[in-house]
């Protein structure tokens, strides 16, 4: 993986640049729709590829690992074939849906013993398997296993934590590098930063994993409850201590306001599930504002759904038609406000883009992240 930085702007530290992989380019800042169990809900991969314009998605190793499994997917090919999309795939390693299984999992420093949500079954994952499950899955872009730290936590249990996450990332890389891939192409490996909101321990956290030259870095353990003010001052923290010739992901952020406001502390990828799991609840994210579609006001509003950008479904469909589909529980409903979110978002970065590219970044951010965030 290669990747080159092509402008910055003058008065933020939001970066453009491009992201060379085995199965494509990838322009940044980007947005990763999320595929967690092999399927962005609601999409079709031709809607992902030709209306959203998606350049990377997400895969979960917990969840493919349970289901289908490993064997099903080397079988296939790795997850690019078995779902039919051949552009770039970034997978979480777990650490994050064990951290959320509190209740069914046990933490030890060879790694976490956990029951399956679907079966209960017993499984363990530990740094070395968890690169092995990666390689069989087959993402462009894989993921250290670490573990996430609720909010708010103990600075000594966000200490011990950390700690046990470095210990881990050691781990990882060292089975990363004595390994191939299995189908024929690069893997890149990313750590992650831990450290809670603990200033000094995110600092120590990101000394670490820069120290350790690989081809990108993650930001993890934030958007898990804190207030957004500690978000973004934890992240502009972490990346004046990331190397600035390497690709920075925020993991799991977030709202369209988030987004642009970490760009502007020089973030460059960024997933959610929240485009696709509000757009289920019927809240929709628009070039002005946020609607939720279930309520009275739109259901004799025939206006567009959204007319500050083109996409497949914005100015196709009117607000009252996808409230009508909404209240009535028709899958359509979902389908039409899962690839309007997903539009906006790759839409939104796209902007962000060429706003840094002209200069005008800071400027236009201002503006729109007010615009995004207020409730119609």
């Amino acid at each position: 993986m290669n990747f080159t930085l092509h402008h910055k702007d003058a008065n933020s530290k939001a970066r453009a640049g491009h992201l060379e992989t085995a199965h494509g380019v990838i322009e940044t800042p980007i947005f990763m729709p999320v595929g967690t169990a092999g399927t962005v809900k609601a999409v079709h991969q031709r809607e992902l590829r030709e209306d959203i314009k998606a350049q990377i998605i997400l895969g979960n190793t917990y969840h493919l690992y349970l289901r289908p499994g490993l064997e099903i997917m080397e079988a296939a090919g790795g997850l690019h074939k078995f779902i039919g999309w051949d552009r770039p795939i970034l997978t979480d390693s777990g650490g994050y849906q064990v951290f959320s299984l509190a209740d069914n999992r046990k933490i030890t420093e060879e790694g976490v013993l956990f029951k399956s949500h679907i079966d209960g079954s017993k499984h363990r994952f530990t740094p070395e398997n968890v690169m092995d499950i990666q390689r069989a899955i087959g993402a462009d872009i894989v993921m250290a296993f670490d573990e996430c730290t609720p909010y708010p936590c103990e600075r000594g249990y966000a200490k011990k934590s950390m700690d046990l996450t470095h210990r881990w990332l050691s781990r990882c890389i060292q089975r990363f590098d004595e390994t191939e891939g299995k189908y024929g192409y690069a893997q890149t490996l990313f750590p992650i930063v831990q450290g809670s909101v603990f200033k000094d321990l995110r600092t120590e956290s990101a000394t670490f994993v820069a120290a350790q030259g690989r081809e990108g870095n993650a930001i993890g353990g934030l958007s898990v409850g804190e207030p957004a003010e500690l978000m973004y001052e934890m992240t502009e923290w972490v990346t004046a201590i990331l190397p600035e010739d390497k690709p920075r992901y925020l993991m799991g952020v977030g709202t369209p306001a988030n987004i642009l406001e970490c760009i502007a502390l020089g973030v460059d990828m960024f997933d959610c599930v929240m485009p696709t799991r509000n757009a289920r609840n019927g809240m929709l994210f628009t070039t002005e504002g946020i609607v939720n579609i279930r309520n009275e006001k739109w259901k004799d509003d025939f206006s567009p759904i959204d007319l500050g950008f083109e996409s497949a479904v914005s100015n196709g469909y009117t607000k009252a038609y996808l409230r009508h589909l909404t209240i009535s529980k028709e899958m359509l409903a979902a389908q039409i406000a899962s690839i309007h979110n997903l539009s906006f978002y790759l839409w939104l970065v796209g902007q962000a883009r060429e706003k840094i590219k002209a200069g005008e970044f800071a400027s236009w951010k201002a503006g729109m992240v007010e615009r995004v965030s207020r409730r119609l």
